[in-house]
């Protein structure tokens, strides 16, 4: 039985690499090779498809990408933890309304909600800046709400009560308590935005019409001449747009398998 087990997830795990393993191999072929079949072994045109990618203003895309998903990281895991902290520990007026209205805004479909957004950033004139794509993360739902439930699974009120009894402030409570209590929940919230915000391709399309302001999914969509398009180069794109993702998640990989099971199980 162990054996079978080992042996599927082997599988799993092959089956799981491959698409990256076959990225990493079309991004050294000419384009038109790739209609050929699927390559398993690297070719000789990797140098001419760097050339086209850095052609383009490929670095600034890049930096421009990390910008958006470093600053969505702070700002969503912020917000969420506050918010999650206000929900789970504080009792004031409307406060099951407020966590209803979370709830229900999670079932709101992101491209109807998308209207009154890009609506909004018209009217605050921040269409073709970063700025529409790093705020959206501030009022996360899913964050707020996945923030509310880890922190009342994790902490105590009684321990919260004890540090009001020897004269900790609010905030000094939510710094020095809560948050190292809460970093598994904190670390996966983290990884799942920087994920979700490097792979972000619909609002940036939407929003962003200048080069300059490109994202990484915007760009590698463009690639190419006038004439057709360059799959290689796309490939060759992704291929180097993949590293962070997997620099993030080899990082954050236990902290998030942890803070994912939290409270799923309870003593």
């Amino acid at each position: 039985m162990k054996k079978l087990l080992i042996g599927f997830i082997a599988i799993v795990t092959v089956l799981s690499i491959l698409p990256f393993y076959l990225v990493f191999m079309m991004s050294t072929y000419y384009s038109n090779d790739l209609f050929k079949g699927l390559p398993f072994l690297p070719s000789d045109f990797l140098l001419k498809n760097f050339e086209t990618i850095f052609k383009t203003n490929f670095i600034q895309v890049y930096g421009n990408s990390i910008i958006v998903s470093v600053s969505a990281v702070v700002l969503c895991t912020l917000v969420s933890s506050l918010v999650g902290f206000a929900i789970a520990k504080y009792k004031f007026k409307f406060k099951k309304v407020i966590n209803n209205f979370i709830i229900i805004t999670m079932m709101v479909p992101m491209q109807i909600s998308i209207i009154g957004y890009l609506l909004e950033m018209k009217t605050l004139h921040l269409n073709n800046t970063l700025l529409p794509i790093i705020l959206v993360w501030v009022s996360y739902p899913f964050g707020a709400f996945f923030m509310t439930q880890f922190i009342k699974d994790s902490i105590a009120d009684e321990m919260i009560e004890s540090a009001r009894i020897d004269g900790c402030s609010e905030p000094r409570i939510f710094a020095t308590i809560v948050v190292p209590l809460i970093k598994p929940g904190i670390a996966t919230l983290a990884t799942l935005v920087f994920l979700w915000s490097w792979n972000n391709y619909l609002l940036p399309l939407i929003i962003i019409n200048k080069q300059q302001f490109y994202t990484i999914p915007i760009l590698v969509s463009t690639l190419g001449t006038a004439h057709r398009n360059d799959l290689a180069a796309r490939m060759c794109a992704l291929a180097l747009s993949i590293f962070p993702v997997i620099v993030v998640f080899l990082l954050g990989s236990k902290t998030f398998i942890k803070g994912i099971s939290a409270g799923a199980v309870k003593g």
